[in-house]
């Protein structure tokens, strides 16, 4: 057996060990990054060491500090966790060590992207001649969504971004909900867009259309408009109304995008695909397929409507020694060039789950949710400050003081992973129900830590 073979032989049995664990071991870390920089050594030799030896040390300094994030535990974040067919094609993915930059470098993966972009399409229902581009995730993502419509209300008003930049270009005004994600401001200030106005959301964080076409009716005419809505409020799990919401915007000649970055998949769903009517009217979507979808870190997704503009805003343009392609190339609807085939994972859970599967998965998620509110409603002075519509449940414990001390007890407890936040002026146990592998078990067990936690706090 060679070096190699080796090397892989000792990182799949300790992966494997690793895996076994998640049903039992605790979720938070066990040790601080200064004692796994101490147990990883921080002298570079001066010599080789045997890859497996590498492979080994790796793996038993790092154990204790490592999260059960893919436990049917882990709440704290919407992240999910692996997929077995995902995690397998990722291992293909890595030995592969495809350049998912051109078709004719990597005949394979162009295959699968063509396949996967339309069963994405077709399962959340949005327009089939879409472009799609697999970026790293959710914020870039918007990034890459909000530059496409970016370009496109400027060249409606004869600006070539492309040709003159944003300097002295006419102002491009971007509303959002006044409960949007911060990756939208983040991806707004990359795009040289700066903040956003912020328009009016009821309490369960959904954008008041009456208020978006209030604020649209004091944009001087004419003007370059982007609305940002919202699929999968973070802490209520909310969606605005899109078909009023989008109405509205168009009416105004606004380019509409839609971050649902895990909500969009609520559309794979017959049970929840009403929170996403009228959606399809919209003309960009992202969505991040390592959350609801389950594949490994990182994989967000970015969906344009008009396959032109997504191509405009990210084709690098002729490079000599670049083989390109006339059906079009991975690269021209993606900010990257050198990329992994991070694709591969996302057609591996859909081939596996299919479509039935993948509506069970995201009716597990709500079905957990609706579990964890019923629990948490059972307990003294527990109040559940959502409408529990998806994945997301927040929580108080009446004062900000006892939300925060049940919050701490809970996470020295082990059980789960539940994170604190603020909501609506108060502080709230916030829990995310995005795991394929969350079992009836797994919300019962923590529920009972929860109750817990809450009885050491009265």
């Amino acid at each position: 057996m060679t070096d190699r073979y080796i090397a892989l032989d000792h990182a799949a049995r300790h992966a494997s060990r690793w895996l076994d664990s998640l049903a039992t071991r605790p979720v938070p870390a066990r040790a601080s990054a200064g004692e796994i920089v101490s147990a990883l050594g921080t002298e570079l030799p001066g010599g080789p060491t045997p890859a497996n030896e590498v492979i080994d040390l790796l793996a038993g300094a790092c154990d204790p500090g490592l999260t059960a994030m893919p436990s049917g535990r882990f709440y704290g974040m919407v992240i999910g966790g692996t997929h077995p067919a995902a995690l397998a094609a990722d291992w293909l993915v890595s030995a592969w060590d495809q350049n998912a930059v051109l078709r004719a470098v990597s005949p394979a993966h162009a295959a699968v992207e063509d396949i996967t972009s339309a069963w994405l399409l077709d399962v959340l229902g949005l327009p089939a001649d879409s472009g799609v581009g697999f970026v790293t995730g959710a914020t870039m993502s918007n990034f890459t969504c909000l530059a496409a419509g970016r370009d496109a209300v400027l060249r409606r008003v004869s600006w070539d971004v492309a040709e003159h930049g944003l300097s002295g270009s006419p102002r491009v005004r971007v509303l959002v909900g006044a409960q949007r994600h911060d990756t939208v401001d983040l991806a707004l200030r990359y795009l040289g867009l700066g903040a956003p106005q912020a328009v009016a959301a009821d309490e369960q964080g959904r954008i008041d259309p009456g208020a978006l076409a209030d604020a649209l009716s004091e944009v001087p005419a004419g003007s370059p408009v982007i609305v940002v809505l919202q699929a999968g409020n973070l802490h209520s799990g909310a969606f605005d109304p899109f078909a009023a919401a989008i109405e509205v915007a168009h009416s105004h000649g606004a380019w509409v995008h839609i971050d649902g970055a895990f909500g969009l998949f609520a559309a794979a769903s017959p049970a929840t695909r009403p929170l996403t009517a009228g959606y399809e009217r919209a003309d960009s979507w992202t969505t991040d397929a390592h959350k609801t979808l389950n594949v490994p870190y990182d994989c967000g997704i970015a969906i344009v409507a008009d396959r032109a503009a997504l191509r405009a805003a990210m084709t690098m343009g002729v490079t000599d020694y670049f083989i390109q392609d006339d059906a079009g190339d991975p690269c021209e609807t993606v900010p990257e060039s050198s990329r992994r085939a991070r694709v591969i994972p996302v057609w591996a859970v859909l081939r596996a789950l299919g479509r039935d599967g993948l509506a069970g998965l995201v009716d597990g998620y709500c079905r957990h949710a609706t579990a964890f509110a019923a629990g948490i409603a059972a307990i003294d002075g527990a109040t559940v400050e959502n409408d529990v519509v998806f994945s997301q449940v927040s929580a108080s414990f009446g004062s900000d003081e006892r939300t925060a001390e049940v919050t701490r007890r809970l996470m020295a407890d082990g059980t789960a992973w539940m994170t604190g936040s603020r909501w609506r002026g108060k502080a709230v146990l916030r829990i995310s129900v995005s795991n394929w592998s969350t079992t009836a078990d797994d919300v019962t067990r923590s529920l009972a830590a929860l109750r817990t936690a809450a009885s050491a706090s009265v």
